[in-house]
């Protein structure tokens, strides 16, 4: 990864800087240390903990695994995800859907293409939760490419005094995406929170640094972030927490 003059607080992760695994079913990039990839420099980004870049094949899928104390967002790009969990849940999220399960104190869960025919492209993050053993939850939300377009729309939140959004987070954190059409955003923030720019795809500039499909950038002592372009966003705004 690079640092970028003259602000040391961007660090890029170009694309292919990322971890990848192929497993025939499932390609896979990790931007933070992950199963297999394990790197101590690169172990998470304040509460974020995971953000991997799943293309799983058609008919394919994670079987039942478990999970604890962990805020786990999965936002389908393309295709259909379907999800099982053992507390009774079943779902079938589309593009432009979030799934959001907190595990809490415990859960197990599936998660599957639901085509025969069509690849499975999402991205699935993990944030630290503000505390451990809370009682398990689980809930989805579709949006629609009008409620992301040109604007940076609010998909998940948590934190007491906060703006609310549709999915709430038990961690004082903030989620956004944005389908940029050739236009410019702006967003204002605390420079004591840090900031973590993925370009799901597209080609953009990011306070004037160049940025493709796949490239992140992490931003700390940023007080304003300027994007400009065409492309699917994705933006968290975390706290510094370690885990």
């Amino acid at each position: 990864m690079e640092a970028v003059t003259p602000s040391p607080a961007f660090v890029v992760q170009r694309s292919d800087e990322r971890f990848y695994g192929d497993h025939d079913w499932l390609k896979t990039f990790h931007s933070f240390s992950f199963a297999d990839y394990y790197d101590p420099h690169n172990v998470n980004f304040g509460a974020l903990r995971v953000f991997n870049d799943d293309r799983v094949a058609p008919g394919s899928g994670f079987p039942t695994h478990p999970h604890r104390d962990m805020e786990i967002l999965t936002y389908v790009l393309s295709g259909k995800l379907e999800h099982r969990d053992s507390l009774g849940n079943h779902g079938i999220v589309g593009p432009g859907g979030v799934q959001y399960m907190s595990a809490g104190t415990g859960v197990r869960h599936s998660e599957h293409n639901h085509s025969r025919d069509e690849e499975l492209h999402f991205i699935q993050m993990w944030v630290l939760p503000r505390a451990a053993g809370l009682a398990p939850k689980y809930g989805q939300r579709d949006f629609t490419s009008d409620d992301r377009s040109d604007r940076w729309f609010h998909v998940a939140a948590g934190g007491s005094g906060q703006p609310p959004a549709p999915i709430e987070l038990r961690q004082d954190a903030h989620f956004y995406v944005s389908r940029l059409r050739g236009s410019a955003l702006e967003h204002s923030f605390s420079p004591k929170r840090l900031r973590f720019l993925f370009v799901a795809d597209g080609d953009v500039a990011a306070n004037g640094l160049s940025l493709r499909t796949g490239d992140a950038v992490r931003m700390s002592g940023v007080d304003r972030l300027t994007v400009e372009g065409s492309g699917e966003l994705l933006l968290w705004d975390v706290p510094p927490t370690q885990p």
